[in-house]
């Protein structure tokens, strides 16, 4: 007997976010797979319900996961240092989601938008640091889904 749809796409949600939340890294299909001990082509079909209804984005080509918001699966230029880890936001506010998911304190390593001098933000007890900065978003909030990936 097969598990639920709705069931089978929450654990394999929750596997995504349980393994990036600890590795700083999404997990593979194959990981997957192995871990929940469920044929590949379900996972499969479970990551690609999941990005349909925008859980989680997928990489086109490959169909492995590129986001797991707030975390990338790829380096990019918002570093985010937390639990003696290194994660990825996928633009700064996705950074600033990183250690308040993962309820630590975190410095974040990224560059002003504009002048691309370096800049570091830190995060304690919840709270951003205080700033001399602003945060500039390219695309407004509402605009965002229309392409996640920004290509």
């Amino acid at each position: 007997m097969t598990a639920n749809v709705d069931d089978q796409d929450l654990q394999v949600r929750a596997a995504v976010y349980d393994v990036t939340m600890a590795t700083g890294t999404p997990p593979s299909v194959d990981d997957l797979t192995h871990r929940l001990t469920l044929a590949r082509g379900d996972v499969q079909e479970s990551l690609e319900r999941l990005a349909t209804a925008k859980a989680l984005v997928l990489q086109r080509e490959s169909g492995e996961v590129l986001m797991a918001n707030p975390f990338s699966a790829v380096p990019t230029p918002f570093a985010v240092h937390a639990n003696d880890r290194l994660y990825y936001g996928n633009c700064i506010w996705d950074a600033l989601g990183i250690p308040a998911m993962l309820h630590a304190d975190a410095r974040i390593v990224s560059s002003c938008g504009c002048c691309s001098e370096s800049m570091q933000l830190s995060v304690r007890g919840g709270n951003l640091d205080p700033v001399d900065a602003v945060i500039h978003f390219a695309i407004p909030a509402s605009r965002w889904w229309n392409d996640i990936v920004y290509n």
